[in-house]
């Protein structure tokens, strides 16, 4: 259950983890048994009063973990209020944390006394721990009081700009309590939530779109620059969130997109078992054939092709959005991709199990083809609760067709012996529908049902009766014999309905049982008094249908009935015996109908029409309360109609910041470079040719990459990129102030070191460049400019390699001999290298004099310089690809070189071996077809003509893995054969070195604490505790660049993800009696965590 019906709930159970990680040791003391009737919690809560009250910050702490377990065992709490908020300017962080959590609990019920603190609140707001900063916006937002508006305001705006996204998620969760305080406010908050939508944080996003929603619905319009960005950021919002979003946008396709069902219009499309397993590309060819006038907007694909991966998410609201997203919006031959994670949710408890059936029910009346080859799945359990078999069976029924009828009536067979009446009765109802669906099977249905009228149970008979009395309004003629065996069975059915459905049957065919339909009325006239109501009517019926068709034998007989009817209790009765008498006994008052007495109780009525009660619920959204109840909840949200013409698609282009162009450079990230043809320079001058062109690669990607690297790309001439997805504005402006504070002494001598600087590269790199490019002929180049900083760290860390070289032309010739920018690693270089492997280091471009003159007055003071270095240690472990026994005498293997920009951005180099080892040539190796995860994507090596018998050759490929350890499978093809093979990556090779001073470590690592960071304590071994062997083993296991360290116990290392530039810090401290402190920081709190399982069995074993 999801979507508009639903209240988001404050992003529910934000403050459980706490709860239960807080809670969970403590428990309260039990009261005495002999006082548990009398004895209220007083004195229990008294001990906690005194606890909350004393010096000791540990029994403040014990006792605020007992008052958060009562909270979560739903015991009242509420009186030692005034207690607890004394504590709320507690220094300890986690009574702190513990306060604000029972102060959201109770804020709103004790409004004055949470008033006396609302200037600790305000000033929590600016607290450096960002988990207490969100506590206070949400405890101050839980203060519904109007006096307090304008307070709550400022601070969701200044939250808006905070540096945490935790924060920044609290916002918006503040925005919706706002807004259903004071609605006024709308305009001000819709500013906010304009700017918070442009935040490129995951945290954020659900939270937004869930104040979007809750808001402003209608804005379409700041959505459009959005659009793409949250289309991309689906797959890693959190799963609460990612409904949200999906519903929202479910909602903005069916107001920008037309409709891709026009296709369908022409070609009536019957869905089977072929086309439900026909591949995407075989279905999309069919489209085209169709219907050329189509094409579908690259944005409705965008949004279809990034929730599809979301179908195998854990999370059953998810899966259960997408699928509406899907029903909603994609061509009717793509939705049936759905079907299968739908069914897969069956496994889970019965109320999800209530909810996707139902909505199967709904859709599987429009197009029965999706769920056919599914049908076993919807087969009643013995264990189902009745409304999940009802809801099964509804399913089966609508499923039901000349082919799999005969199955489905053997097994309805053994649902009507079933001890559960209810359900009983509903599959004698779901046989009639196929009987009146499937004309094959109607007579054995009809024969099915009458053998069933002899069943011991009233409740069978009684509904097979109401059943066949439909059926046979279809085709009364052939059914004489059944209409009498019906009246033997008035004298021993009691059930009402089924009593006055055979009255109705032998009242509405009494000339076909001329005989027994008199005596039927004889009889029932003598128990007409005792009769239920709905019965008595039918009597009447009766009655005046023999008085106008056999008067002779039934005229008085009716006339008793009518006065027994004149003075029934019931006014129906008393009314209809009154029309009756009218109408059919002449009299001097009688009107003109009595003329037409005969035509108006005899005239042909039309059969009934069996239809699924799910039939009128298609027009509420799937998925949604509305849809659940089948009747709109408040706060539903309707879907427009397709428009006849598509908006203007450019509105959701989103233009390239100017401001961020020329501070990227400063912040010295690398430049987005994708060289087109030539991977493998010849000289330097071809290198910098290659990167002034700023060519593109030559595989363009999807319309939304296209997009995406619009909005990252900065200016091509300042050689660098933006900042990284997951950084929000707010950051990048406190960079940008930060630089600009700046002395102007500061200024000169940074201009004139920068001058020296880059004198001394240029003549390293002049006297190398031979050398450095023979090396580098079999490997990638790197790209043109690294940035300013980059080169400058060359030449630092040429410095360091000897304390006593202070002259330049000593730093040259040092630097010619040490190519590696470490020299601290360079004793065991030779031992790392194999020799077999040729280590190309990527040349820097030479600083063009222009370039050298801009810098100059530009200081790099006020923010952190952190530049993207040369790999310290090169793997030598291969893995294997494909074993020579699978590939048909093919084998390949594939390592990870650690050569940056080889491929462009993003992409994590590999180098695959290919050997032959059959005694015959084989030809023309390639990669053909790929199955990536959605985003992943592959710069394929150039195919190999020839591999002679024996012969090995060495190729490089490039794979941007989206920084996530997922496999990357695609087909090795050969002339004659293609093979299925996989990459998968350790998480230490999405990684890129970057250097950084000690000091803008400290400072990085500050910004990324709380939840961006995770320890563990490990075991060393005596023999791992030296410098040389942490450095050696680290790097190895990951691809880190070493941070200078002033302290011998600590060693620090810095990297950044290939794809989306999240810094990652690692911090190896050690400690005393062998053990040390492992510490990772980092924005990619998934991958710090696995980074942290790899590095532990690294450093602790022997």
């Amino acid at each position: 259950m999801s979507g508009n019906g639903h209240s988001y709930g404050e992003q529910a159970g934000e403050a459980a983890p706490e709860l239960a990680q807080e809670a969970a040791p403590t428990t309260a003391p039990s009261v005495p048994a002999a006082f548990g009737l009398f004895s209220s919690d007083t004195k229990k809560n008294e001990d906690l009063k005194q606890m909350l009250e004393s010096s000791k910050d540990s029994a403040k702490l014990d006792a605020m973990k007992r008052i958060v377990g009562m909270i979560a065992k739903g015991k009242n709490a509420s009186e030692l209020f005034p207690a607890v908020v004394k504590n709320v300017a507690s220094k300890n962080i986690e009574i702190k944390k513990l306060v604000y959590v029972y102060l959201m609990r109770y804020a709103e019920e004790q409004q004055d006394l949470a008033l006396l603190s609302i200037s600790t609140f305000q000033r929590a707001l600016k607290d450096p721990n960002q988990l207490i900063r969100a506590s206070a916006l949400r405890v101050l937002s839980s203060i519904r009081v109007p006096i307090i508006v304008p307070i709550m305001m400022l601070a969701i705006k200044e939250a808006s700009s905070d540096l945490s996204p935790y924060v920044r998620k609290n916002a918006a969760h503040a925005i919706q309590k706002l807004y259903s305080l004071d609605p006024e406010q709308k305009e001000m908050l819709i500013e906010v939530i304009e700017k918070l939508l442009k935040d490129r944080s995951t945290l954020v996003a659900g939270s937004v779109v869930m104040a979007f929603e809750e808001v402003c619905p209608d804005r379409i319009d700041l959505i459009h620059k959005n659009y793409r960005k949250l289309c991309n950021l689906l797959v890693d919002v959190e799963e609460w969130g990612q409904v949200v979003i999906i519903h929202m946008l479910t909602r903005y396709a069916r107001t920008q997109f037309v409709s891709p069902w026009k296709t369908d219009d022409d070609v009536v499309e019957e869905y089977n078992e072929n086309n439900f397993y026909e591949s995407d590309g075989e279905q999309k060819e069919k489209d085209r054939n169709v219907k050329k006038t189509y094409t579908m907007d690259p944005d409705h694909r965008l949004l279809l092709r990034n929730t599809k991966p979301l179908l195998q998410s854990r999370n059953a609201a998810v899966v259960m959005a997408v699928a509406q997203l899907y029903w909603h919006l994609a061509p009717k031959s793509e939705a049936g991709i759905v079907s299968k994670s739908l069914v897969r949710l069956l496994r889970s408890n019965r109320e999800v199990q209530y909810i996707v059936l139902q909505n199967i029910a709904t859709m599987s009346i429009q197009r029965k083809g999706m769920f056919e080859p599914y049908l076993k799945s919807f087969y009643v359990r013995s264990t189902d609760p009745t409304m999940i078999k009802t809801l099964k069976l509804e399913i089966l029924t609508n499923l039901a067709n000349e082919a799999n009828i005969s199955t489905l009536l053997r097994e309805f067979q053994t649902y009507v012996k079933s001890q559960d009446k209810q359900f009983a009765a509903a599959t004698i109802q779901a046989i009639g529908r196929c009987a009146t669906n499937i004309t094959e099977v109607t007579d054995t249905c009809l024969n099915g049902l009458v053998c069933l009228l002899s069943n011991r149970d009233e409740t069978v008979v009684a509904e097979s009766v109401v059943v066949i009395k439909k059926l046979l309004q279809t085709q009364p003629a052939h059914h004489g014999e059944i209409i009498k065996h019906m009246a033997k069975l008035l004298d021993n059915i009691t059930v009402p309905v089924a009593r006055a459905s055979i009255l109705w049957l032998i009242g509405e065919y009494c000339e076909r049982v001329p005989k027994i339909a008199p005596d039927v009325l004889r009889k029932t006239a003598k128990s007409f008094t005792n009769e239920d109501d709905l019965v008595k009517l039918q009597i009447l019926n009766l009655g005046a249908k023999l008085y106008l068709t056999n008067s002779k034998q039934t005229k008085l007989l009716t006339q008793y009935v009518l006065n027994l009817g004149k003075y029934d209790q019931s006014y129906d009765i008393r009314d209809r015996t009154r029309f009756i008498r009218q109408l059919i006994v002449p009299n001097e008052k009688s009107g003109a109908l009595s003329k037409y007495a005969k035509k108006i109780f005899l005239a042909q009525k039309p059969a009934p029409l069996l239809e699924s009660p799910f039939k009128d619920r298609d027009h509420f959204q799937l998925g949604t309360l509305s849809h659940t109840l089948n009747s709109r909840a408040t706060g539903y949200l309707e879907l427009s109609d397709w428009p006849d013409v598509a908006p203007d698609p450019a509105v959701r282009n989103v233009e390239v910041a100017e401001s961020a162009k020329e501070w990227t450079a400063i912040l010295g990230k690398t430049k987005k470079e994708k060289p087109t043809e030539k991977f493998y320079s010849e000289s330097e001058e071809e290198e910098d040719e290659s990167a002034s062109t700023g060519a593109t690669e030559s595989e363009s990607g999807s319309e939304s990459e296209k997009e995406d690297k619009e909005e990252g790309s900065s200016d091509e001439s300042s050689g660098s990129s933006s900042s990284s997805e997951e950084s929000s504005d707010s950051e990048s402006d406190s960079k940008e102030s930060t630089a600009k504070k700046t002395s102007g002494a500061v200024k000169e001598s940074n201009a004139e070191e920068s001058k020296k600087k880059a004198k001394g590269i240029s003549k390293n790199r002049n006297t190398s460049s031979s050398s450095d490019t023979e090396s580098s002929s079999s490997e990638g180049s790197s790209s043109d400019s690294k940035s300013v900083s980059d080169s400058r760290s060359d030449s630092d860390s040429g410095k360091s390699g000897s304390a006593t070289s202070s002259k330049k032309e000593e730093k040259t010739a040092q630097d010619r001999k040490t190519p590696s920018k470490q020299d601290v690693f360079l004793l065991d270089l030779d031992d790392f290298y194999p020799v077999t492997t040729p280590v190309a280091v990527p040349t820097a471009a030479v600083l063009s004099p222009s370039l050298t003159a801009d810098l100059e007055g530009l200081s790099l003071s006020g923010s952190s310089v952190i530049d993207v270095t040369t790999q310290v240690f090169v793997p030598t472990k291969t893995h294997e690809m494909l074993h020579r026994m699978t590939g048909k005498g093919l084998s390949a293997h594939y390592h990870f070189s650690r050569q940056p920009d080889m491929f462009g951005d993003h992409m994590v180099p590999v180098q695959v071996t290919v050997t032959n080892t059959t005694d015959q040539k084989i030809e023309n190796i390639h990669i053909g077809e790929k199955k990536l995860p959605l985003g992943m994507r592959i710069h394929e090596f150039n195919p190999i003509e020839c591999l002679e018998p024996g012969g090995s050759v060495t190729v490089s490929m490039g794979i941007d893995f989206c920084d996530s350890t997922q496999t990357a499978s695609f087909q090795l093809c050969t002339k004659d054969d293609h093979f299925n093979v996989n990459i998968q990556p350790p998480v230490g090779e999405l990684l890129l070195p970057v250097t950084m001073s000690e000091k803008d470590f400290k400072k990085e690592q500050g910004m990324l604490t709380g939840m961006n960071e995770t320890s563990a304590t490990i075991a060393v071994a005596p023999q791992n505790s030296t410098s040389l062997v942490i450095i050696e083993k680290v790097v190895k296991a990951a691809n880190l660049g070493v941070v200078p360290s002033g302290q011998d116990n600590i060693h620090r290392f810095a990297a950044k993800t290939v794809h989306s530039g999240s810094l990652m810090l690692v911090t190896v401290e050690l400690k005393e009696s062998s053990t040390a402190q492992l510490i990772i920081n980092t924005e990619k709190t998934v991958i710090g965590s696995v980074l942290l399982r790899e590095l532990k069995p690294v450093l602790s074993q022997g």
